[in-house]
């Protein structure tokens, strides 16, 4: 197996800002594996809230046997594998269970969403995130989001309503709403849910604090709409202690250590009977593609990540009506991969 890594700073076209923070950028690890001549590409994204970071991820790289992969990959044994080496790190882990799956699409001469049985006609719409800021940048964002059909808010701090009578005067497009954590009192959010459910919101991702089952159990009670955890689920191990206490989870590839474990919480979830968003943090199409093979298999989708930035090195995504397009490519799909990209600079 043969290892390229290219550390990428991601750039937004607006200053971010969700309850806690705000960024302008997002450091990224691109890959490519080569295996008996057979390109795969990975992408870690590495939010600064998730303790990953180029320096993290390039350490973690230099210490994977690379021998142990060998096809046909066996990827319970592959993220076996990459957990002992270290506990953590899943974006990386994720960069390098994404590649595997290039790899075997390519080598399959099937698309990854064939493989995971995901059917194109079932893709859901995606939706265009809309962070937290000024009434009037919040306008021009919605502006931005020409071809989607939802619109996913940040909200979580004290001028919640604000935003939400902002958006509404310029759009009446479909609210997915994201609080991150950030409502404290549940009398207090229970009334804010079913006033967004007034305004057209269709979902809640996380309106509590992650630590507070209990609380985030009460709205899933009363809510009008489902209530999604978010930051309460990681990986697949997550989801035991979230029965009944959510009606669905988030499922993100750079949480969940990649395509493989991330096809595993959905079926697991729906075991249970939840339902499925699958989300993005800030990335190119690389991992976005391999967001859209699953998205199939799920109930919503939020997957705007190319979007949202002013340098994907590869092809955007082709979106119509809302929905991404899934052709009949071997492995992730992915087009427009620059010659050039892990030539060293």
């Amino acid at each position: 197996m043969q290892v390229n890594a290219k550390p990428y700073q991601l750039e937004l076209k607006h200053p971010f800002s969700i309850a806690k923070f705000t960024r302008t950028s997002t450091p990224l690890m691109l890959i490519k594996l080569t295996y008996e001549g057979v390109d795969g590409y990975g992408e870690a994204s590495m939010v600064p809230y998730m303790g990953e970071n180029i320096e993290s991820a390039a350490a973690f790289l230099n210490k994977i046997d690379w021998k142990r992969f060998t096809y046909p990959f066996n990827f319970n044994e592959a993220i076996a594998y990459l957990d002992e080496i270290e506990s953590g790190h899943p974006a990386i882990k994720a960069a390098i269970d994404i590649a595997l799956n290039d790899i075997s699409g390519k080598i399959l001469n099937k698309p990854c969403y064939e493989i995971y049985g995901a059917n194109p006609l079932k893709m859901p719409v995606t939706s265009f995130t809309i962070g937290i800021d000024s009434l009037e940048v919040i306008k021009k964002k919605v502006a931005d989001a020409k071809g989607f059909k939802v619109l996913k808010i940040k909200l979580g701090r004290d001028n919640d309503k604000e935003l939400i009578d902002a958006i509404r005067s310029v759009s009446n497009l479909p609210l997915y709403i994201d609080a991150n954590q950030g409502w404290k009192d549940k009398a207090q959010a229970i009334d804010m849910i079913y006033w967004l459910h007034d305004k057209g919101a269709l979902l809640i991702e996380q309106p509590m604090d992650k630590t507070n089952l209990d609380g985030n159990a009460w709205l899933t009670g009363r809510s009008p709409i489902p209530i999604i955890a978010d930051e309460a689920v990681q990986r697949l191990s997550s989801i035991n202690a979230l029965k009944g206490a959510y009606h669905g989870i988030n499922v993100k590839l750079m949480k969940s250590a990649g395509m493989y474990e991330a096809h595993q919480m959905i079926l697991k979830a729906r075991s249970f009977g939840m339902k499925i968003l699958i989300g993005c943090m800030s990335e190119t199409s690389c991992a976005t593609q391999a967001g859209i093979a699953l998205a199939p298999l799920c109930d919503w989708a939020d997957l705007d990540g190319p979007s949202l930035t002013t340098n994907n090195p590869f092809k955007s995504p082709e979106m119509v009506d809302g929905k991404y397009l899934l052709k009949y490519l071997p492995g992730l799909g992915l087009e427009g991969i620059p010659n050039d990209l892990f030539t060293c600079s």
